[in-house]
This record gives C-alpha cells, structure tokens and sequence, in this order.
C-alpha cells in the first residue's frame, strides 16, 4: 500500500487495509488500528523535563475525518496554542483540582468543597469529556440544581467548576473556560429563621436538663441565654471560661480561680472558622453568665473532671481544652451537635427536624426584645457591628418597636376613634 500523506487524505477500497503501522515520518502520523476497528491520528506536542514525548491522538472510524483531526492538532501547534487532550473527562479535571487546588485551605472548606464535587458535579458532569463541555451543559446542569438547592449552593457550585477548569486550561487540557460564560440562577427559597416563644425555650431547657448529657445540656443553655454562635462555641475553651476573684480584683480562669464566686463570664474571642478568628472584629466579646449557664457549666467541669480521674488520669488537665470537645478531643463537628439537639428538641415536644442549634441564637434576640432591650444592647451582646445587621438578619425576632410612641401617646391623651354614629 503507498504511504499515505496528510495532504492527500484519500480512503482506501474496502478490505484493502494496512496489516501493519507505518511509522509515519515528522512528529503527526496516522495508522490503522485492527483491535479498535478506527484510523488512529497522532501528534507530538512537546517533550516532559524527563524527555518523554508528549502525545495527543484522535481516532475516527472514517480516514479522512481521522486525518482532519490530525490536521487541526498540527495547526494548533505551529500556531503556537495548546493541544487539547481528547480523553481528559470532567471528572478528572475535578480530581486533579481537589488534590491540588485547594492546597492551604482550612479544614472544613476542603470536606465541604470535596462533598459538594463529588456528590454534584462528578455524579452529573464527570464523564463528559472536558474539551467537549459547553455552556449550554452548564446552564441545563445548574438550572436542573436550582429546583432542590439554595443559591448559595449553586454559586459554591459554579465556583469549583469555573476553578476546575481554569486549572485544566492552565495546563493545556481545554482552550477555553465555557463555565465563565455561565449565570448562577436563582436556587430554591431557603428555610426561614425563627425563634423559640419563651414557653418552648423553658420547655427545651428542661428536656436538655433531664436528657442526662451534661455537655449537651451546657451547649443549649449558653447558646440560650448568651446568643454564642454555634461555630463560637465548638471552639471555646476552658481558660476563657472565668470567675471574678473579688480578693484579687480581677477576673481569672475557673481552673485557677474554682467555682465559689458569685460573677462569672465568658471570653468570647474565638471560632472554628479559619485562623480560629470570630466573624467579626465586633464578635470578639466577653459575655457576663447567667446563673443557669453557671450551674450547667459547673456540672459539665465536674463531669468531665470525674471522667479524666477515673481514665487514670496522671497529670492534670490542660487549660486549654475544649469545653464541648468531640470524643477525640477534637472539635466537636456541626453535624453531632445538631444530631444530639434534635434528640433533645423532640424530648421538649418541638418538631424537631424543623429547628437546628443556630435558632437558639435567634431566640436569643427574640426573648430580649420581647421584654424590652433596645437593640443597640442586643446588638452589642450578639456580636454585630451595628444594629442595621441586627435589624436586617433578625428583623422577625425584634418587635415593632416604632409603635411604642404611638402607644405612649395614646396613654398620655386618650381618645376615641371616629366611627359610625350612634344616633340614627
């Protein structure tokens, strides 16, 4: 058979097929592969550091398109743009980018970004091979998410796949990026906040009290009756736990100070957020206890105190652990803490699917506000830097205080509002 040119793409009879690859000469080449039934186009597109060549390949059942694709991979080259690789998928774009492109991440960014690759965009998008995704994919992907998830989750969504494939296409596995030409649309509606009326709050107290777990019982009382974030008090630890010592003036750890003082207060000064640091400069606070925090934290030190003793403990405990730790030691994960409130909230009567820890926060404002605070106060014990972000994130747990001097009025002038004439 004569050596067939990449100028003269020309289709060979029917049965008369080469039994042997011909080398073909120069780096681009095309043969007839007999186990995969196809023409086989190849090209050198470089050397690796180790001198390996680089080789990208096309097949095509028709010759002629074969060679078309060779051509185009040859064009590309002395163009001096890269040579896509056919064979490079969605999902491994996805797999190379959660090895290597979340390096320096915290902890809990890497398990959720790695959760939300594997079980949204591997499982939809992963076996569409990279250089043939186009926007429209996208588009028809994302609208399919926004019927059963947030916006946010799909603007975390978009995120990972535009990051994907700007990773892939720095190095040369895709020309161009389609997910940038893609809007993020407006998900499903997510679950409005609420609070607790003061009865439940009594009412879920009790339950956590009589539940038997100190640790959970402390959780729900702080997070109660001081408006801590959840992700506050995951992170708090016992040296930021104080009493003030009336000899000494001054307030000091309980681990040093113990438990027979009257005025007690937490350091509210981190987080399990990255760096350990609070939302905000403002959330940085110290927040004097109520009695009942008091009591339960007491019960939970000794607890775990007696727990240390009876494990043998030899030395004594650290200053710095964790007060609500995991079994590790570790951070406690926010999914145990809402599995074990759960269990609680349904002990107090509530429904529990329908109320997660961060409500406690929100009961907090609500609670106040319903017995008079001002929210500039409110705005100060949980955190915020202003009250417009108190007024904005809880405006359904504050009362309507602007009727008060319409109210006050009413009392200091009493009238009567006109209606229809008793007189006939």
């Amino acid at each position: 058979m004569p050596k067939t040119t990449l100028d003269t793409p020309k289709e060979p009879d029917e049965g008369d097929k080469p039994k042997r690859r011909q080398r073909p000469r120069g780096d681009g080449g095309l043969h007839w592969s007999e186990s995969r039934k196809r023409w086989i186009a190849s090209v050198t597109v470089g050397y690796t550091p180790a001198g390996k060549r680089i080789v990208r390949t096309a097949s095509d059942k028709s010759k002629s398109r074969a060679l078309k694709k060779l051509q185009r991979k040859l064009r590309d080259r002395d163009d001096g743009l890269p040579s896509e690789d056919t064979k490079y998928t969605v999902a491994q774009a996805v797999e190379n980018w959660l090895e290597y492109g979340l390096a320096g991440r915290d902890e809990n960014t890497v398990k959720n970004r790695t959760s939300l690759a594997k079980n949204h965009i591997i499982p939809d998008l992963g076996a569409r091979k990279l250089r043939e995704l186009s926007a429209d994919d996208v588009d028809r992907w994302l609208a399919k998410k926004a019927k059963t998830h947030s916006t946010k989750t799909l603007r975390e969504l978009h995120s990972i796949l535009k990051r994907t494939v700007a990773r892939a296409q720095a190095r040369d596995k895709v020309k161009r990026n389609v997910v940038l030409l893609c809007e993020v649309p407006k998900g499903k509606s997510g679950r409005p906040s609420k609070s607790l009326t003061l009865d439940q709050a009594v009412a879920l107290l009790d339950a956590s009290e009589k539940a038997g777990r100190a640790d959970m019982h402390a959780y729900i009382v702080l997070a109660l009756l001081t408006g801590a974030r959840t992700e506050e008090l995951r992170a708090l630890r016992w040296s930021h736990v104080v009493a003030y010592d009336g000899d000494r003036q001054e307030w000091r750890p309980v681990d040093e100070a113990g438990w027979e003082h009257q005025e007690f207060a937490v350091h509210v000064w981190r987080s399990v957020r990255r760096g350990g640091d609070t939302k905000t400069e403002k959330s940085r606070r110290s927040l004097k206890l109520p009695a009942r925090c008091v009591l339960a934290l007491h019960d939970l030190y000794s607890e775990q105190g007696a727990a240390h003793m009876d494990a043998g403990g030899a030395f004594p405990l650290q200053p710095d652990r964790l007060v609500f730790p995991a079994e590790d030691g570790g951070e406690r994960d926010p999914m145990s803490v809402l599995r074990a409130f759960r269990k609680v909230a349904e002990l107090a009567g509530l429904e529990a699917a329908e109320w997660t820890p961060r409500e406690l926060r929100h009961s907090f404002v609500s609670l106040l506000s319903d017995h008079g605070m001002a929210i500039e106060d409110i705005a100060r014990l949980v955190g915020h830097s202003n009250t417009r972000v108190t007024e904005t994130v809880y405006r359904l747990q504050l009362r309507p205080v602007l009727e008060d001097g319409a109210t006050e009025m009413d009392r200091l002038f009493p009238g009567r509002l006109a209606g229809p004439s008793s007189s006939s």
